[in-house]
């Protein structure tokens, strides 16, 4: 994981879900702003191509959430006996046991329906990662393209405003404040976008 990830690599284990957010919003926001320079220039060279810079940041956005919820499928560097990506897998999995532990009911006990719901999860806490990307995708989404111009559109209209479908094109995101996601690539296998 190198996607400007500088952040996520460098997390304290004893990390909260607080802490968390912050880190993985800070590491969306500067793989937006790289994302943004290196696509200027690329359009710039390749005018006739055909990817958008909100196509393009939806796809980093789906790789960040399948890094938080153990779903990447890239392992890094295999020349290093433990790669940066396994370290990175293994601070992650020591995170989300901290936060697996203060989901506390009442004096100090996991309430019930934590316990029915993580029960299967083992060391890899996969549902709670998956139910903690559901909670935050939406401010990840906005740290990414936080840097994105207004007039940038994603590929086609994704935002439902109750009645129709828009374009996500206020800075790749939904209009008139709707703070919807405009992508599922996140829910889209890696080996399939």
């Amino acid at each position: 994981l190198h996607l400007c990830s500088h952040n996520l690599e460098s997390i304290d284990t004893t990390s909260t879900t607080h802490d968390l957010l912050a880190e993985v919003c800070m590491a969306a926001y500067y793989e937006g702003e790289s994302i943004k320079t290196h696509y200027t220039i690329h359009k710039e060279t390749y005018s006739d191509s055909a990817a958008e810079l909100c196509t393009v940041l939806a796809r980093s956005f789906a790789d960040i959430g399948d890094i938080v919820r153990g779903k990447d499928l890239y392992r890094g560097d295999k020349k290093k006996n433990q790669t940066e990506r396994d370290e990175l897998e293994n601070k992650l999995k020591k995170i989300f046991e901290n936060i697996y532990d203060k989901l506390d009911g009442k004096k100090g006990k996991k309430s019930a329906e934590a316990e029915e719901r993580y029960k299967k999860d083992g060391d890899n806490y996969f549902q709670l990662r998956e139910d903690w990307w559901t909670l935050n995708r939406e401010k990840v989404w906005k740290a990414i393209t936080c840097d994105a111009d207004t007039g940038n559109a994603y590929f086609h209209a994704t935002c439902i405003d109750g009645k129709n479908q828009s374009e996500a094109k206020d800075n790749c995101r939904c209009p008139n404040g709707n703070n919807q996601v405009p992508t599922y690539f996140d829910y889209v296998p890696q080996y399939l976008r």
